[in-house]
């Protein structure tokens, strides 16, 4: 099994900054690609940007130019650095990766992380 941990959430002042990281742990093959989704209260949950193996992104229209995520493939760890934060970008964060376990190598499968709260006040 692979596990996601999340971490760095909390409430920051609209235009502040916060940085989310995402530890995959467990019996890890492999990692795909890695991505952030938010659900705010009573909306369904979005992605908010995608990164692959190499380093390739991709970024909702909402968050672009001032969202980036960054992997550290070697430490299992995918980032997401947010400034100029809006009240708008308040939600619940969760890191999601498309992985394999040692135990079934060739079985690809999505892993979700239990999520971290981001409020921005305005």
């Amino acid at each position: 099994q692979v596990q996601l941990v999340e971490s760095g959430g909390g409430l920051v002042q609209a235009g502040g900054s916060l940085r989310l990281s995402c530890a995959a742990s467990g019996s890890i093959f492999r990692i795909n690609d890695m991505n952030w989704y938010r659900q705010a209260p009573g909306k369904q949950r979005e992605l908010v940007a995608t990164i692959t193996t190499v380093g390739s992104t991709n970024y909702a229209d909402s968050v672009k130019g001032r969202f980036t995520i960054s992997r550290d493939n070697a430490k299992n760890t995918v980032y997401l650095q947010m400034n100029s934060l809006r009240p708008e970008d308040t939600a619940v964060y969760y890191c999601n990766a498309e992985a394999a376990s040692t135990k079934n190598r060739y079985v690809l499968m999505y892993y979700w992380g239990q999520g971290t709260q981001v409020t921005v006040s305005s």
